[in-house]
């Protein structure tokens, strides 16, 4: 077909226009000049080779010399369609990005050699595969292994339908071995070792909630507990799983202090522990707020925890001398009237200078006896009153009447994020909790409540022994570890 347009410019229009263009005869006709350079632009593309398609896929979060190299190469070889990886897709296998998609996605559009940029959607390059039928896809040879092994083989099934091929820039195009020794997990590391400031740790929870379907954080009570949550992480199944968040816990705050959980211990004790966490940690932050005290003090509770860059605030429905939730209907748990509760919601809205910060609304209805009915009845209205998200909270061993309020709250019109704590009732998986509609997991007392034991064990071993050898060797870290621990590199510090 193109042969077929290419002789039917030669031969006719071509002749015709050569006749006018030689002719002594002005025409002053502009639509005729337009018809002119529109073939004359026909010709051209009629004479010039089809360009190569190559895909490039990257989430382009940290850019490195790796990546711009990758699309020099790939620039060389033909038309570069660059295949981002959406915030969901980046989220479903390591930590969210730093810089959200659309801002990634200015950056890369604006890099010489790539010709546009397309959202893709999962880790699986398929659907995009067979939309734009690439000749070549370009990648680094990391994925041989890992949780994108069984990607890779579907990327080389794919390209065979049409006779594609896979280029692995470390054995096909040599240039970063002993030569750039910057990757994204050392990038992500050293930013780490940098820190973050208030607004973007701000600004990561609802990120987060965004980008995954369920999240998990566990309670920090000092700076060292911090540092464990922010560097934990697990491989599961080339995946990694980590905590996403920290949650400042009541209970474990008050403890660590040597007081009891009724709200003895005041705000400005509690941010000494917020500091000593923001200081060591990137991840952001859940503060556990009790009944939030009195409807006047609650905006400045907000615009404290907001300037510091905190997240979130969690409030909970009582009213009158807290005592602790698990202690369930064995001692006086008094609720608060909902429509006060809303109120001081509502005042709390009005206090915030983001939009980035959250208030959520803990439902106490279960705790004191009140039944599924009653949390659900306070959750329509404290989401009616501007709450971010809605904590469901029980003291049964049981998940059953957790879940019996998730089947109910699924049919809201309105819903907002649901957060589960299964401090009690945990036999239950993340993976059973996601189903039935929870969108955050918090483990609200672990890090403390395993470190006490230890704690008491290593003390009694001494006495018993006069000596402190075996306690050493069975439940203490060695001194060389202890005394890098904390070792803040790249800073000068020590």
């Amino acid at each position: 077909m193109l042969l077929i347009f290419r002789e039917l410019l030669k031969l006719g229009i071509l002749y015709t226009l050569k006749y006018v263009l030689s002719s002594e005869t002005k025409v002053q006709n502009k639509g005729f000049w337009s018809i002119v350079a529109l073939f004359q632009g026909l010709l051209h593309m009629a004479k010039s080779p089809k360009k190569k398609v190559v895909y490039v896929a990257m989430s382009a979060d940290l850019v490195h010399p790796g990546h711009l190299i990758n699309i020099r190469e790939a620039a060389k070889m033909g038309e570069v369609i660059l295949g981002l990886l959406t915030d969901k897709a980046i989220a479903s296998y390591k930590r969210l990005p730093y810089m959200p998609y659309e801002n990634r996605k200015v950056v890369m559009e604006n890099i010489v050699g790539v010709s546009r940029v397309v959202p893709q959607k999962t880790l699986d390059y398929r659907p995009n595969l067979r939309k734009y039928k690439p000749d070549y896809v370009i990648h680094g040879d990391d994925w041989r292994v890992g949780v994108q092994k069984e990607t890779r083989r579907q990327v080389i099934e794919t390209l065979k339908e049409w006779g594609g091929k896979l280029v692995e820039t470390e054995r096909e195009i040599p240039y970063r071995k002993g030569v750039i020794p910057t990757s994204s997990t050392e990038l992500n590391q050293a930013l780490k070792e940098i820190g973050t400031t208030p607004q973007l740790r701000l600004q990561r929870l609802q990120r987060l909630l965004n980008a995954r379907p369920i999240i998990r954080g566990i309670e920090a009570h000092s700076g060292l507990s911090a540092l464990i949550v922010e560097h934990i992480y697990v491989k599961d199944g080339g995946a990694r799983k980590e905590f996403d968040f920290i949650w400042i816990s009541s209970l474990t705050d008050s403890t660590l202090k040597g007081k009891p959980d009724t709200e003895l211990v005041d705000l400005t004790s509690r941010l000494g522990t917020v500091a000593d966490v923001l200081e060591v940690s990137t991840k952001p932050v859940i503060f556990d707020g009790d009944t939030g005290g009195q409807l006047e003090h609650f905006p400045y509770t907000v615009r404290s925890l907001e300037r510091i860059g905190v997240s979130a605030v969690i409030i909970e429905d009582k009213t009158g001398a807290k005592k602790n939730s698990l202690f369930g209907t064995s001692v006086k748990q008094v609720l608060a009237d909902p429509k006060e509760f809303a109120d001081k919601i509502r005042a709390g809205k009005k206090a915030q200078v983001t939009p980035d910060f959250m208030i959520i609304a803990r439902l106490e209805s279960m705790i004191a006896g009140k039944g599924v009915k009653d949390a659900l009845r306070r959750a329509k209205m404290y989401i009616d009153a501007g709450a971010d998200g809605i904590m469901v909270h029980s003291k049964e061993k049981s998940p059953k009447e957790v879940l019996k309020f998730c089947r109910a709250y699924k049919k809201f019109k309105r819903r907002v994020p649901l957060i589960a704590v299964p401090t009690t009732y945990d036999t239950i998986t993340e993976d059973e909790l996601r189903k039935a509609g929870v969108n955050v997991v918090i483990y609200a007392n672990h890090l403390l409540r395993s470190a006490y034991p230890a704690m008491v064990k290593t003390a009694q071993m001494i006495l018993s022994h006069g000596r402190a050898d075996k306690a050493s060797r069975e439940y203490c870290m060695p001194i060389s570890e202890i005394l890098t621990l904390v070792e803040r590199k790249g800073n000068g510090a020590s």
